[in-house]
């Protein structure tokens, strides 16, 4: 067993970890310019992260005086025993209204079922403003990229209308590229949203929130590099003491050496890439790249169990 882990993790170069595309910035003020005609904030946030990586812009920005509601989705994958702790601490030390844990991947999720009347609840309870009159609600669902906005509408308004997805969804950040027209969601109450691009902060000063925001695939992989996801990914495990990936990448022990463990799980496999020597001649290789992206994908399927990146923060 190694007999040290690393204690930190050190990135070379952390112009990595900016990316702001120009619909992000556009989709920005199109939020912005819907506000008037919005009851309620929503923000969806991966459960895996509930501490790090939201867009701290939104309090700022978006959600302002309106209710605002943090939905933590994808709970099936994060360690749920901190449920408790992590919810004290963002409405001890945050302005929200409520927060809601659900799985939009679950038919019968309680927390589906949660959100609509809490957020009826706290519109009723809540100054509209121009808006008083109109008996129809209006909620912006809003978060950063890949936490699953668009599987919550649909999940929403499969609860209550028992139709098929209004939204577009997808396995890669960035498939919703602009705030979307109305969606009905519920008759009765009348309620609408509107789905809305994932905007990250424009600058993620942190690279360990960055790496975490990687790893739970709110950044596109190639833009921060598969290996160093997958070596961020080993150090926690280490850290944690979660060593489930030994038998997983067929290591003889823990390792704190990212390229020996996906070395170990190419050769198992038989994983290989097959390179041309300058005199005609073939090399194979251990595919590398290969078992860094299925060793990302372990974790994102919950193959190392329920994981809280954000327990160091409790």
């Amino acid at each position: 067993m190694a007999s040290k882990f690393r204690e930190s993790f050190k990135v070379v170069d952390k112009a990595l970890l900016r990316w702001f595309p120009g619909h992000m910035g556009k989709g920005m003020k199109q939020m912005q310019q819907k506000l008037k005609s919005v009851d309620c904030i929503i923000e969806v946030h991966d459960a895996r992260i509930p501490l790090s990586g939201r867009n701290p812009d939104f309090k700022h920005t978006i959600s302002g005086i309106k209710p605002h509601i943090l939905v933590l989705n994808k709970m099936d994958l994060t360690d749920m025993k901190y449920k408790n702790v992590v919810e004290e601490k963002i409405i001890r030390e945050q302005n929200l209204s409520k927060v809601i844990y659900t799985n939009c991947k679950e038919s019968l999720c309680p927390g589906i079922k949660e959100i609509i009347p809490t957020a009826q609840r706290l519109i009723k309870s809540s100054n509209r403003y121009n808006r008083a009159e109109n008996k129809e609600f209006c909620i912006m669902i809003i978060g950063v990229p890949n936490v699953g906005k668009s599987s919550l509408i649909n999940s929403i308004r499969n609860t209550y209308l028992g139709k098929k997805s209004a939204a577009h969804v997808g396995a890669v950040a960035g498939i919703t590229r602009s705030v979307q027209s109305q969606i009905k969601v519920s008759h009765n109450p009348l309620i609408y949203v509107f789905d809305t691009p994932g905007i990250l902060s424009p600058s993620i000063k942190n690279v360990e929130t960055g790496l975490k925001l990687a790893l739970c695939a709110t950044l596109q992989d190639h833009l921060v590099g598969e290996q160093i996801i997958a070596d961020y990914l080993l150090y926690y495990l280490n850290k944690t003491n979660n060593f489930d990936y030994v038998s997983y990448l067929n290591c003889d022990e823990p390792t704190d050496d990212i390229r020996i463990a996906l070395a170990k799980a190419a050769i198992h496999r038989q994983a290989s890439i097959k390179y041309r020597n300058f005199d005609g001649s073939y090399i194979y290789r251990p595919d590398l790249l290969g078992m860094a992206r299925n060793f990302i994908n372990a974790f994102r399927t919950g193959v190392f169990g329920g994981i809280l990146l954000d327990s160091d923060l409790l």
